[in-house]
């Protein structure tokens, strides 16, 4: 499928065009959505873009653990409503060094882990034959997991004499697409529990036995909670159904780093940091070495998902990674089974102001150009190793604005 940048004026016809318009201050932005193709609270691509239209977002950034596969769906819906797309994935990674220290990094639980974003690839994606062969060894061990979880599941369902077991293709063909993952587990679970035990309280005594004699907090008419509660209780780590992730099987912040930069992405740092106690992890804890240990893999962008953090918590590093340069984008995730809107906000739902939605839409902008510039066959704005060229940052961020402004008020898609 042909981009639909490309066929956008070029950079000075743009700012001819748009010249003599007056830009907002900011729109409302999502650069970190995650989409059935991994998991999702959406149901399909077409239910994210009824949301975003409802809460007048203009742009939206598919963010799919490992795939690419929902690249085409998504951008013939950002066509069709008038929604800027930005071309992500999602790598989980393993920093060896970190581990070794129980520094933990961005995974609250498992030292050395690392979740990591690439944004603004090239659509249509692209790896080249090397790194095509890496990710799918990684796709194939996490499957492989997937099945050693499935099968401890149904073992502590026949322990319990449950009349049902859960199957793998089963699971793929209704509820994921290719890879199948921990949340899809718990969601066929929670499922074969409502329709094997129609009364709820033969669904808790059930969930009881599968929890050990745990008494579930949960009811099973609460879905996404049930769902959530399965989770914690039998897949993560210390529950029944647990399986350790082979080391082996993860990439290093290095081969990430340049599997993005080879698919003309931008290699981006999701920040955690608090929770709800107030706890940040190590590698985080310092704004200052964070920044250091993000420079020195030569990192100059970042992502955060407001709604986990505390406000003031968040407008700090906002603020700090501001005045170094970085782009900073916000996002939501929906990658759990809680449907929340998709306008970022702060714990508790509070309101960003007006400081933080600049920032992240400039930010926003940023990406834009990047996309835009590679879709032309122009260098965009990382280097040829993926270090953001932070120089040129100010010009990319207006010629950012230039593109979706005109996306958004002249452009025409031809069927």
């Amino acid at each position: 499928m042909k981009n639909f940048l490309s066929t956008l004026p070029s950079p000075d016809d743009l700012s001819r065009l748009t010249g003599n318009s007056e830009f907002p201050e900011y729109r409302e932005a999502n650069g970190h959505i995650h989409t059935p193709f991994s998991f999702s609270a959406f149901p399909d691509i077409e239910s994210v873009f009824r949301l975003a239209k409802e809460e007048n977002i203009v742009s939206l950034g598919i963010n799919d653990f490992f795939v690419a596969d929902g690249y085409t769906a998504f951008h013939k819906q950002s066509v069709k409503n008038k929604v800027f797309p930005l071309f992500n994935i999602e790598f989980i990674g393993l920093m060896k060094e970190e581990q070794k220290n129980g520094m933990r990094i961005n995974d609250p639980n498992n030292p050395g882990r690392i979740y990591f974003s690439g944004k603004a690839l090239d659509f249509p994606f692209h790896l080249g034959l090397f790194n095509r062969i890496k990710l799918r060894r990684i796709k194939k061990n996490s499957q492989e997991q997937i099945r050693q979880m499935i099968q401890k599941v149904n073992q502590l369902l026949s322990f319990v004499n449950a009349p049902f077991r859960l199957d793998y293709e089963a699971i793929r063909k209704h509820y994921a697409h290719k890879l199948v993952r921990e949340r899809h587990i718990a969601k066929a679970l929670r499922i074969k529990v409502q329709d094997y035990y129609r009364h709820p309280d033969l669904q808790v005594k059930a969930l009881r036995q599968l929890y050990g004699g745990k008494e579930p907090k949960s009811v099973s008419s609460n879905a996404a909670a049930t769902e959530n509660e399965i989770r914690s209780n039998l897949l993560k780590a210390g529950g029944a159904a647990f399986v350790e992730e082979d080391s082996s099987g993860f990439l290093s912040l290095e081969e990430i780093i340049r599997m993005i930069s080879n698919a003309g992405g931008v290699p981006c740092y999701p920040v955690l940091l608090d929770d709800a106690a107030g706890q940040i992890t190590e590698f985080e804890a310092d704004a200052e070495k964070l920044y250091h240990a993000l420079s020195y893999y030569g990192i100059g962008c970042i992502e955060l998902i407001p709604q986990r953090n505390n406000f003031d918590i968040l407008k700090r590093y906002v603020e700090f990674f501001d005045e170094k340069g970085f782009i900073i984008t916000f996002g939501t995730e929906h990658n759990s089974p809680d449907m929340i809107p998709l306008t970022p906000s702060a714990r508790g739902g509070k309101d960003l102001e007006s400081y933080l939605k600049r920032t992240a839409w400039k930010g926003t902008c940023i990406l834009a150009a990047h996309q835009y510039l590679r879709s032309k066959g122009m260098p965009g704005i990382t280097g040829v190793d993926g270090r953001v060229i932070m120089e040129y940052l100010p010009q990319h961020a207006l010629l950012g604005k230039q593109v979706i402004e005109y996306y958004l008020n002249h452009f025409t898609h031809e069927a």
